[in-house]
């Protein structure tokens, strides 16, 4: 039986793309594919090869041809767009020849003026002078003809060339394209690989009802699945607890998802609130497995800002930066052991212990909070439980700030205005945290000040992400002089030093060592007095208090994850109960916010939805908030720029340094519940 050929697809332009171990797939990008299968992997392998160096052969000829651009896959809009430049570029042409036609034209008058000159009985002085003016009249008039037509030689070369220059172009997109899609491709090999191990490793210990039932939970209200070996996936079947939506901002038509489905919004609310004045909430909906192709998302944000990058939740924690920076207090009662020591350099080595302590939640904790809007705000009221209470607001929103400050009836108050910088460098980011912490102990008056290291994300398109801490801190008494230098050691493979290491050093005003720091920031922290020795150097005798038993104080110890934190993003027992509903809260408070509550609740295509809506209202207040104080300029009227509502910035009395001080009110306005001052943000 004889075949026909069933069609052609140009190989310059064809899309060659592997569907399984045997079958791959061939097409142009429109009405052609071929699905074409080979007899082993090894045989679908070897054609891929060949046609994809075909391809790249195909391409170059292309580029390298004269031929015309008939046959080119240039798209219409760049040939209108090069066309439009050459016929600007005739137009500019026209106008210069013009000007030369004018400046022959008054040159030859001008030398005609000054011949009749010459013909005239003047001085000889005078002669001279005339003919050096016509010597530089017809210098001038030659270079105007030299510039015009070189400007025309210019136009003829760009409209001789333009065909090869749209190849060239061309030619270097689709190179482009090939190497995203490779990369791609390779994004999605390494998360399938992930999948399938997990997969493996979890099967054996579900029988097929489990399995299925736990797949059905987990998927329930969500939005499409990747359609890579769905069918080959098992998970445990996770505990759902459906909390309501947010009461602030309903929406018509959105239902609750889960098994509380037939269940009202006020008696949901109503439950949870009872809930919550029995115990503290101890979990959360389980994180639900969605695949995301990352390398789609990421590549076009290499060099950018973070927080100017529209992302997925997906990448998202369901909690806000306002409850992370809340999370500082999780060890809060270092401060409090802190508040009692009468030794200052005793409560300058518990106030180091406190700061490597902020860092210990994130060790897991890979991914980035909800970048908060402006306004908003996040209260934690825990003055009967542990004697203090805190309060976060969005100062700022480029670039973005948040103002916190707690204060405790066990006699210390916190502060800090922290300005969030990040890059993203292709295979790592780097979390850069900007503004000074203040520590103040009322008692004593000491007053204690430091900043943040660099927070680095690894692994950010293949491989497991991991975090690590680096750089130095400085925690000084502005009181005493003492001071305590933090010396956060970056993870080295090559390095026999345990991991995450952490060490410092307690120094009075004249420099002289009385306590040194060891531990790792995300374990633990001990100190050691330090004790001269006689006969001995300072070092040796350093050295004999590290080995002393006697001389260790063990300073602070990370409490454990609760049970199941892998599935709840490596919460914390604080983290678990930030975003729990509670009454009487500003209309601004983090727990208000639909998108981090959709989130939190598994919906994430419902939350995707409602980030971009409340973006795109925080970017219509920004522009009206513009245009207000420039029609103020044009008027020459007075125009007050957006102010925090409940933080004042002024200049620090001690660091000198402008930063937002909280300004007081809010727990007054809270126990009135008059919150007629706070913005409509959700």
């Amino acid at each position: 039986m004889r075949h026909t050929c069933r069609g052609t697809i140009n190989l310059a332009t064809a899309n060659i793309t592997v569907e399984d171990s045997c079958n791959f797939i061939i097409s142009n990008g429109g009405a052609q594919t071929y699905h074409l299968k080979a007899s082993s992997e090894v045989e679908r392998q070897r054609w891929v090869t060949a046609l994809e160096l075909a391809k790249a052969k195909a391409v170059k000829m292309l580029a390298e041809s004269d031929e015309s651009g008939d046959e080119e896959s240039v798209s219409q809009t760049d040939k209108t767009e090069l066309q439009n430049t050459l016929r600007t570029l005739s137009s500019k042409v026209e106008d210069l020849s013009t000007c030369n036609d004018l400046i022959t034209k008054h040159g030859i008058a001008l030398q005609r003026s000054l011949s009749e000159l010459e013909s005239l009985k003047l001085p000889a002085e005078s002669n001279e002078k005339i003919k050096q003016v016509n010597e530089r009249a017809t210098l001038f008039r030659i270079t105007s003809n030299a510039m015009i037509n070189a400007c025309r030689d210019f136009l003829m070369l760009a409209q001789t060339h333009s065909k090869t220059w749209r190849k060239s172009l061309q030619y270097e997109k689709d190179q482009r394209i090939r190497l995203e899609e490779t990369l791609e491709q390779l994004a999605k090999q390494h998360n399938h690989l992930e999948r399938a191990f997990r997969g493996a490793t979890v099967l054996p210990a579900n029988t097929p009802g489990s399995a299925g039932s736990g797949k059905d939970q987990c998927c329930s209200g969500k939005g499409d699945m990747s359609d890579e070996d769905d069918e080959n996936e098992f998970f445990d079947a996770p505990e759902i607890i459906t909390l309501p939506e947010n009461l602030g901002h309903k929406r018509s038509g959105s239902n609750i998802s889960g098994a509380s489905s037939d269940i009202s919004l006020d008696e949901q609310y109503k439950h949870q609130l009872e809930e919550t004045k029995k115990e503290k909430r101890t979990r959360i909906p389980y994180k639900p497995n969605y695949s995301l192709n990352l390398w789609s998302i990421m590549k076009n944000c290499i060099g950018k800002e973070l927080s100017k990058i529209p992302m997925p939740v997906n990448f998202n924690e369901p909690l806000s930066m306002l409850q992370r920076l809340t999370e500082d207090l999780e060890y809060h009662e270092l401060l409090d052991r802190a508040a009692k020591c009468e030794n200052s350099l005793e409560q300058l080595c518990y106030v180091a212990a406190f700061t490597v302590s902020s860092y210990s939640t994130t060790v897991f904790r890979t991914s980035k909070p909800f970048n908060p809007l402006l306004g908003e705000t996040f209260e934690l009221d825990q003055l009967e439980e542990n004697g203090y209470r805190s309060l976060c607001e969005q100062v700022s929103h480029h670039p973005p700030a948040a103002a916190h400050h707690a204060e405790s009836k066990n006699g210390w108050t916190l502060r800090q205005e922290i300005t969030i910088t990040s890059k993203f460098r292709g295979k790592y980011l780097s979390i850069m945290p900007l503004g000074t912490i203040h520590c103040i102990f009322h008692a004593t008056g000491h007053h204690y000040t430091w900043k943040k290291v660099t927070t680095t994300v690894h692994n950010i398109i293949v491989g497991k992400l991991w975090i690590d801490q680096s750089g130095e801190i400085d925690i000084v008494n502005h009181k005493t002089r003492d001071k305590c230098n933090l010396k956060f050691f970056p993870y080295s493979y090559f390095s026999r030093d345990v991991a995450r290491k952490v060490t410092g050093e307690v120094t009075d005003p004249s420099g002289k060592v009385h306590f040194t720091l060891l531990g790792t920031w995300d374990e633990k922290m001990e100190c050691f007095k330090v004790q001269p020795v006689i006969g001995e150097n300072e070092s040796n005798a350093r050295q004999r208090s590290h080995e002393t038993e006697e001389s260790r104080v063990m300073l602070w110890k990370r409490n454990p994850l609760p049970k199941n934190a892998e599935n709840m993003y490596y919460f914390s027992e604080l983290a678990l109960t930030l975003n729990a509903w509670e009454s009487g809260i500003a209309p601004t408070d983090s727990r208000f916010r639909p998108d981090q509550r959709l989130m939190e609740n598994g919906r994430w295509d419902e939350a995707n939805a409602e980030k971009q809506r409340l973006e795109e209202k925080q970017r219509l207040s920004r522009k009206k908030r513009e245009a207000e104080a420039m029609k103020a300029t044009e008027d020459g009227t007075p125009y007050d720029p957006y102010k925090a509502l409940w933080f004042e910035r002024k200049k620090d009395p001690v660091t000198k340094e402008l930063t937002h001080i909280y300004r007081g009110e809010y727990w007054e306005c809270k126990e009135k519940q008059d919150w007629n001052s706070c913005p409509d943000i959700f």
